[in-house]
C-alpha cells in the first residue's frame, strides 16, 4: 500500500479514531458507578456541563486550552457531590430514574438558556481538540482506575459492589466511596464533552439527551463491567462496528441504516446471553476452553 493509500485511509477514518477515544472515556464515566453496584445515568448531563463550561471560557475568558479542560473536569465533579448525597441514598432503578431526571433538567436548562443560544447551542467552537489529546485523556482514566482496582478502595468497592450492608458491617464508609465514584465519572463526561465540543465545533442540547446516555451505558455492558479496561473495548468495537458495516452494505448493495440496527440488537442481545461479562471476556474464555480440551485429551 502506498503513501498516499494511506493518508486517503487515515482522512478517511480520522473521526472514526476520534470518536472510538471519546467514547471509550464516556464508557468509563459510566463504569465508575457500576464498579461499586450503581447505575447513574446522569452522564450525559456531565458532558453537557463540561462542553458548555469549556465553550463558554474559550470565547469569553482567553484563558488556555489546557485551563479551560481542566474547568471542564472539574465543574461536573463539583455539581455531582450535592447531586450525589440525596439521589445514592436510592436503589436500582431508583436511582436510575433520578439521575435520568436530573440529566433532563440540565439539558432543558440549556436549551432556555439565551446566553448558550437555547436550543441551537454554540457554533463555530474553535477545534481544539487533537487525537492525541483524546488518548492521552483516555490513557490517564485507566490508568486511575487500574491503580484503584489494585488498592484498598479498589477492594472496598468491589465489597460495596457484592454487598454493600457486609460492607458497612466491616467498616467501609460506602457512601462516601459511592459519592467519589460519582464524581470521578462526572469528572470523566465533563472532560469528554469538552474534548468533543473542541473536535465538531459545535454544542447542542440535543446531543445530550437520554438517547447518548444508553449508548454509554450500551459500550459498557457489551465491553464488559468485570475489568476496568472492558467499557474501552465495547466502545471500541461499537464504534467500529458502523464503519465495518457500512463498508458491507456498500459491497454487497444494501442500505446500511436497517442493516446497522440489526447487527447492534443482535451483538447486544448475544452478549447478553452468551457472554455476560462482555467481551472483554472472550480471551479468557477461550484459554479456559483450550485448558479444558488439552485436559480432557490427557486423560
Amino acid at each position: 500500500m502506498s503513501l498516499e493509500s494511506l493518508q486517503d485511509l487515515w482522512l478517511t477514518y480520522q473521526s472514526t479514531v476520534a470518536f472510538i477515544g471519546l467514547n471509550g472515556l464516556l464508557a468509563l464515566s459510566v463504569y465508575t458507578t457500576l464498579s461499586c453496584g450503581q447505575l447513574s445515568l446522569a452522564q450525559a448531563a456531565f458532558m453537557a456541563i463540561g462542553a458548555y463550561a469549556s465553550a463558554i471560557l474559550t470565547f469569553h475568558s482567553g484563558l488556555p486550552f489546557a485551563v479551560n479542560l481542566a474547568a471542564a473536569t472539574l465543574l461536573p465533579a463539583l455539581v455531582a457531590v450535592p447531586l450525589g448525597l440525596p439521589v445514592l441514598r436510592l436503589k436500582g432503578v431508583f436511582l436510575a430514574i433520578a439521575t435520568i431526571g436530573f440529566g433532563e433538567v440540565v439539558r432543558i436548562f440549556f436549551v432556555n438558556l439565551d446566553y448558550t443560544n437555547g436550543a441551537l447551542g454554540l457554533t463555530a467552537v474553535p477545534q481544539r481538540t487533537s487525537i492525541w489529546m483524546i488518548y492521552a485523556a483516555l490513557s490517564a482514566a485507566l490508568f486511575v482506575l487500574w491503580r484503584i482496582r489494585g488498592s484498598r478502595a479498589g477492594y472496598a468497592l468491589e465489597a460495596i459492589r457484592e454487598d454493600e450492608p457486609a460492607a458497612r458491617t466491616m467498616g467501609i464508609h460506602a457512601a462516601r466511596y459511592k459519592l467519589a465514584m460519582l464524581a470521578l465519572g462526572a469528572s470523566f463526561a465533563g472532560l469528554a464533552g469538552a474534548l468533543e465540543a473542541h473536535y465538531t465545533y459545535m454544542v447542542s442540547p440535543s446531543t445530550y439527551s437520554f438517547t447518548r446516555v444508553v449508548d454509554m451505558l450500551v459500550y459498557a455492558v457489551v465491553g464488559g463491567t468485570s475489568v476496568f479496561y472492558g467499557p474501552v473495548v465495547g466502545a471500541t468495537f461499537l464504534t467500529a462496528l458502523p464503519e465495518i458495516l457500512r463498508e458491507i452494505s456498500a459491497r454487497v448493495g444494501l442500505a446500511p441504516g436497517p442493516l446497522r440496527l440489526f447487527v447492534n440488537g443482535a451483538v447486544l442481545l448475544l452478549v447478553i446471553l452468551f457472554l455476560p461479562e462482555g467481551i472483554s471476556s472472550l480471551p479468557r474464555r477461550v484459554r479456559a476452553w483450550l485448558r479444558s480440551r488439552r485436559e480432557a485429551h490427557a486423560a
